[in-house]
């Protein structure tokens, strides 16, 4: 799913949409700025909590501060600090508690542990403060955990066609339906929300978000003006950078200035994401040197114990697609499962069993556990591959047509393989 075996990319025509001239101010410009400004906030709250290690006004902002931290430089070290720092925020409060619990919820969500979350953000809850936003956080973890009609239950409890943050996450619902124009639909009108609140946060979440799923839909000149509204908000942004990026790569079909806009995000900005990005670019050049340099990079940052489960789904894939590690593969897989049993971890362990030759056990996963319940396209590519083995071949048409309407989204690589199904 992360690699293919490269052969030729055909495409009839190429349309340019990107102008580096209006994206290379961006990569220019460094987070050093951000970073020096947030260290000083740090050690300014700091010396607030050594003159008292029990002042709980000290201990939020100094949560943020290290959340804010990992967001700018992708260093995992300030996400586990923001995690101690939280956890002792809901140990001592006495007033306020459910801030920090769902605090610490949104913390567990951004490192995988969904489960974890899902324990304190029901805290909070129960707590009663605050129940919108507790019933918000609960719908976020619902969705990561495949609990869906708890999810709706959620998001029915908080309806609100004027409200923001009901907006999102009413598009991440349809999303998950598969109703993309519904999804676009309420993520425009939170866009119009935000805009009109000058929330440059809110602001930069909707303009990327909303990149996202133009993109989904095809819309890839609205995806890329979206990324640059997102970078006019926070020039240093690596995501909407790496946006950019894919657009270059997977419509454009120019993995030379893709990667170099990549290697200046990760001059300063440090995620494993970025290392399979140069390996899928490597991929497709057909170099295979740098290809086991960058995932060499990549295995030797995720085997730092600080990022615990986060990227299971890629560890697992790697190990089977790359090592014919299958055994290895399938362990990671199951726990995965046991993190968040969602029709996206049940198409990892298919697919992988898949590969290791268990075909019908595969298959009937696939049957019970995938099938209609979600519309993920990847899912989608592991499901034809299951049937193709099994010799469900009037199965396939119908799945390769309209993957391949996905193209852009899952990238040339991808659908290399999509076209020899």
């Amino acid at each position: 799913m992360i690699f293919g075996i490269i052969t030729s990319c055909k495409k009839t025509e190429i349309y340019k949409i990107t102008e580096a001239k209006e994206y290379n101010e961006y990569l220019r410009l460094k987070s050093n700025i951000t970073r020096d400004n947030l260290n000083l906030r740090l050690e300014f709250w700091n010396k607030k909590l050594k003159e008292d290690s029990t002042r709980i006004v000290a201990l939020g902002p100094i949560a943020k501060v290290y959340t804010k931290l990992f967001q700018t430089t992708g260093e995992i070290e300030y996400l586990k600090k923001a995690e101690q720092t939280l956890k002792k925020s809901v140990e001592i409060a006495a007033i306020g508690k459910e801030n920090y619990l769902l605090a610490l919820a949104r913390n567990y969500i951004s490192q995988h542990m969904f489960i974890e979350a899902e324990k304190v953000a029901e805290r909070a809850l129960q707590i009663g403060v605050n129940k919108k936003q507790s019933e918000m956080v609960m719908f976020d973890i619902a969705m990561e955990l495949g609990k869906y009609t708890n999810a709706k239950k959620y998001l029915e409890s908080f309806a609100n066609q004027e409200d923001y943050n009901f907006l999102i996450r009413l598009a991440k619902w349809n999303d998950y339906k598969g109703n993309l124009d519904a999804t676009i639909r309420n993520m425009e009108k939170a866009k119009s929300i935000a805009e009109g609140s000058k929330k440059g946060e809110l602001m930069l979440w909707s303009y990327t978000n909303l990149a996202d799923y133009y993109g989904h839909a095809g819309r890839v000149k609205d995806s890329y003006d979206h990324y640059l509204k997102a970078l006019e908000i926070d020039p240093a942004n690596a995501y909407a950078k790496k946006g950019i990026a894919w657009i270059i790569y997977s419509y454009e079909y120019n993995p030379t200035e893709a990667l170099r806009i990549i290697n200046t995000i990760t001059q300063e900005y440090q995620s494993p994401d970025y290392a399979l990005f140069k390996v899928e670019i490597a991929e497709y050049q057909n170099n295979q040197e740098a290809k086991e340099k960058n995932l060499k990079n990549y295995f030797q940052t995720v085997t730092d114990t600080r990022y615990g489960d986060m990227y299971n789904s890629y560890n697992a894939m790697i190990r089977a697609e790359e090592f014919n590690d299958y055994d290895g593969a399938l362990e990671i897989a199951i726990q995965e499962i046991k993190n968040r049993p969602t029709p996206q971890s049940y198409g990892l362990l298919a697919y992988i069993l898949n590969l290791k030759g268990d075909h019908k056990k595969a298959l009937g996963i696939v049957e019970s556990h995938i099938i209609g319940k979600t519309y993920e396209p990847e899912v989608y590519y592991q499901i034809a591959q299951i049937y193709k083995t099994n010799q469900l071949i009037d199965k396939i048409a119908p799945i390769k047509k309209e993957l391949l309407s996905s193209s852009y989204e899952l990238g040339p690589l991808l659908t290399n393989k999509i076209q020899n199904l």
